[in-house]
């Protein structure tokens, strides 16, 4: 028959021993788990970042290192660079890019509202906050074509 006294004994069948045999409480057994699970995340993260330093050290002691006049210019598509390093570029490009993404953002923003306006109790209270929102997204737009901004020239 077991001892009753040896309170190590019976914190041990039960798997609740520290290192050192010492009883512990289940909270301290919980983050033991915890942070031992991560640690193998964190092991994995530094032996990717070492077989990445350990790639690019071989890459640089191995390669040649032939300096050409050739191979210091500035490289444009295998033409020989005329001219001045500035370029314009119109503005309209990128009021189109930021159309583009301000539309984007609203249909990332439908696909949730429709969602939750199928749910019961919902519908009208959702229904108007998503006419304000299309409000603002038109009057956005009905700005930038008034100020000609959509007018391709």
């Amino acid at each position: 028959m077991a001892d009753v006294t040896d309170v190590t004994g019976v914190a041990d069948a039960a798997g609740m021993t520290g290192v050192s045999g010492v009883p512990v409480d289940g909270v301290t057994a919980f983050a033991s788990d915890y942070f031992q699970s991560y640690s193998v995340i964190g092991l994995l993260a530094l032996v990717g970042v070492l077989f990445v330093a350990v790639a690019f050290g071989a890459g640089r002691l191995l390669r040649p290192i032939v300096p050409t006049p050739e191979k210091l210019l500035t490289y444009e598509c295998g033409v020989d660079p005329v001219g001045e390093g500035w370029a314009h570029t119109q503005v309209r490009y990128y009021v189109y890019a930021f159309l583009y993404v301000i539309f984007a953002v609203d249909s990332i923003f439908l696909f949730p509202w429709a969602t939750v306006f199928a749910a019961p109790g919902y519908g009208a209270t959702t229904l108007v906050e998503m006419f304000i929102f299309l409000g603002f997204l038109a009057v956005g737009l009905l700005y930038a074509w008034k100020k000609g901004v959509l007018a391709w020239a």
